[in-house]
């Protein structure tokens, strides 16, 4: 089957070069030109773990393209999947549709024969009925069938999510349309993953309410780790307990410096925007969004106690920005609340992050970087572990220490303890909702 992807983001770049491994011949479409010339080269623009490999093996195979020739990219497709930004707006907190129903129009004049118009976007509940009036007012006399197909990938294992996904959800409103995205999915049904299919809001809302749950796990656990600190408890054991219990799981119990990236932030707001236009706000999500904020400051303060109370002069080695390992996305991430609060205060900020300088650099203007942790602790009086790649998971504390001005550590992933850094020679250490070392 031919496949034209529109958008090659996040998103679009995955699903295009996994369907192509389906044994679809998938065409995927931007109007960057240099983004396109670069994946003609073979060079990803974005990070993700094996995408590289992928794409290779695909375009090689001739069953993976790309253009900026829509018109060329749709013809003879039988599904196009919009997968555009839908950023949130500026306002009003509702996700930005200008993209998704700019790309519908431009399918609908240059479609020709029957064609399923999916939307991979994650769009507001409604969105692929506004589509479909959206290519009927382009061309009506287009023969066509809308679907909603949201993702469930997570930045930096995005290529396992899709090949072997815990549910794959189709929403559409007619047997042809069904068939055809059956058709698609056919390599994850036959290996017994789950796909289901479902009306178009159903689908649209699938989406929202499971980042939106997973959102509230993480901010639910970063509550608990924060009456933990007053009350001597241990957020690691309270989650472990809690996680052993198959109604709740251990996912997302981990506690940190807030959620980021390119769905939490987005979709909670966009969730909560729908929710008080149809009158039926979701308050514990709206709380969810402002308590993620006020753990974000949290850290700041954590971070001010460990430096008695002041930035001024201090240097500062910061491990890790992206908002999660095995991802260059910053989108929202804690890093972009601290780092300037490090900034402002007066401190000399050094970043050391394995992806994160290719974002990094225009996000975070005021500091300096380096490829090496121990390099960015140097003389430092306080490193913060801020992302809990691999690199910083296995750190030889006391030769960090040694070349520290003031050894402290703040582990805001709660990647070490208390003891491992009093250990390695550190005269203080705070973590997330354990026990610290704070020295007087």
């Amino acid at each position: 089957m031919k496949i034209a992807v529109i958008g090659t983001g996040y998103v679009g770049l995955v699903s295009g070069v996994c369907f192509s491994d389906f044994g679809h011949e998938v065409v995927c479409v931007d109007k960057d030109s240099r983004k396109i010339e670069m994946l003609e080269k073979g060079k990803v623009p974005i990070y993700e773990p094996g995408l590289d490999r992928l794409m290779e093996r695909n375009v090689e195979t001739g069953r993976l393209s790309f253009t900026i020739d829509l018109n060329a990219a749709i013809d003879g497709s039988e599904a196009v999947f919009i997968a555009v930004g839908t950023p949130t707006r500026r306002g009003d907190g509702h996700a930005d549709l200008t993209y998704v129903m700019a790309a519908a129009e431009e399918i609908a004049k240059a479609a020709k024969d029957y064609v399923v118009i999916v939307t991979k976007s994650t769009v507001p509940v409604g969105t692929n009925r506004k589509v479909a009036e959206v290519v009927r007012a382009a061309n009506p006399d287009l023969d066509f069938d809308v679907a909603s197909n949201p993702e469930f990938l997570r930045e930096g294992a995005a290529i396992d999510d899709f090949m072997k996904p815990d549910r794959v959800v189709v929403g559409v409103e007619t047997d042809r349309a069904a068939a055809v995205m059956a058709s698609i999915y056919r390599p994850l049904y036959l290996r017994e993953f789950p796909i289901i299919t479902t009306d178009l809001e159903s689908a649209e809302m699938t989406k929202y309410a499971a980042n939106a749950f997973l959102a509230t796990k993480i901010t639910f656990i970063n509550e608990i780790a924060a009456l933990c600190e007053k009350v001597g408890a241990d957020v690691k054991q309270v989650a472990r307990g809690m996680g052993l219990d198959n109604r709740i799981g251990n996912k997302f119990l981990h506690a940190g410096p807030g959620y980021g990236g390119s769905c939490f932030p987005k979709d909670t707001k966009a969730l909560a925007r729908t929710a008080q236009e149809y009158a039926s706000p979701i308050q514990l999500v709206e709380t969810v969004i402002k308590v993620n904020e006020e753990v974000k400051r949290r850290m700041v303060d954590k971070l001010l106690d460990l430096c008695d109370g002041s930035f001024n002069g201090k240097c500062v080695a910061v491990l890790g920005v992206t908002f999660k390992p095995n991802t260059d996305d910053m989108r929202d991430a804690p890093a972009l609340t601290i780092v300037p609060a490090l900034v402002g205060g007066g401190s000399t900020v050094r970043v050391c992050d394995p992806q994160g300088r290719r974002e990094g650099e225009a996000l975070l203007p005021s500091v300096s970087w380096e490829d090496d942790p121990y390099a960015a602790a140097d003389g430092a009086d306080l490193v913060v572990i801020l992302t809990e790649w691999n690199e910083f998971r296995a750190l030889d504390l006391s030769a960090l220490a040694k070349r520290m001005r003031t050894p402290r550590l703040g582990d805001l992933r709660n990647v070490y303890t208390a003891e491992d850094a009093q250990k390695a020679g550190f005269q203080a250490y705070v973590s997330i909702g354990r026990a610290d070392l704070i020295p007087g």
